[in-house]
């Protein structure tokens, strides 16, 4: 048993460890965000600085312009 949860410690840290890497990945994307303009670019830091991982998900998703 006391393996059992070692091992979801384990993965719990591990999980938190790369959602806060996905995160600060995020957050710095928007700041050096060429294509975003001021008030844009604002907005979005305080979606991704407020909502953690699940404002870094949004603008991964709708926020992030992607090279082609």
């Amino acid at each position: 048993m006391t393996i059992f949860a070692g091992g979801c410690g384990l993965i719990g840290l591990l999980f938190l460890l790369l959602t806060t890497v996905f995160w600060v990945w995020m957050l710095v994307d928007c700041a050096t965000n060429n294509s975003l303009t001021g008030a844009d670019k604002f907005v979005w830091l305080l979606v991704i600085v407020f909502l953690h991982f699940l404002g870094a998900l949004i603008y991964y998703l709708v926020g992030r312009k992607r090279a082609l």
